[in-house]
């Protein structure tokens, strides 16, 4: 069950970038932002994502957005997925799984008859102060800068 609200502000966290940098709740502040979490590095449905937001982050960055995406993956493992996938945005190594505990999605998932704990793909856009101004539960991997911009045009 996702524990943030809208109207939520991001809990306080730190995290490291794929450059290794310390990254933290008040690098969200300052301008809107997609913060997308996601399962793994260089699987099927999360390197459609993350293609979809690097292909989508030119109208994002026009509409005031920035992206950062978070999973449990190394900043190793961080660095391959965007040089591999010609990556143009900040992801965030949640190795220890605090911010995703914190926001919710990190949870219990069933697949092929086995249980482990995992992030359940989940988007967040969040306003300039990292308040939660919209909650994707259902991503379209395929498209989630679509799914995105359908959103903030509703508005």
């Amino acid at each position: 069950m996702i524990k943030i609200n809208l109207g939520d502000q991001i809990p306080a966290f730190r995290s490291l970038t794929t450059e290794g940098n310390e990254f933290t709740l008040d690098q969200l502040k300052g301008s809107p932002t997609i913060l997308y979490f996601y399962p793994k590095d260089n699987t099927s449905g999360c390197t459609l994502e993350a293609k979809s937001l690097r292909d989508g982050k030119e109208e994002l960055k026009r509409r005031g957005y920035k992206i950062v995406g978070v999973s449990p993956d190394s900043v190793k493992s961080h660095q391959n997925f965007c040089t591999k996938h010609e990556l143009n945005f900040t992801l965030l190594s949640d190795a220890d799984h605090s911010l995703s505990e914190a926001v919710g999605v990190w949870q219990l998932k069933k697949m092929c008859g086995r249980e482990y704990m995992g992030i359940v793909r989940t988007t967040l856009i969040l306003d300039s102060e990292a308040r939660v101004t919209h909650i994707i539960k259902k991503v379209d991997t395929k498209d989630a800068y679509g799914q995105i911009i359908k959103l903030l045009d509703k508005e």
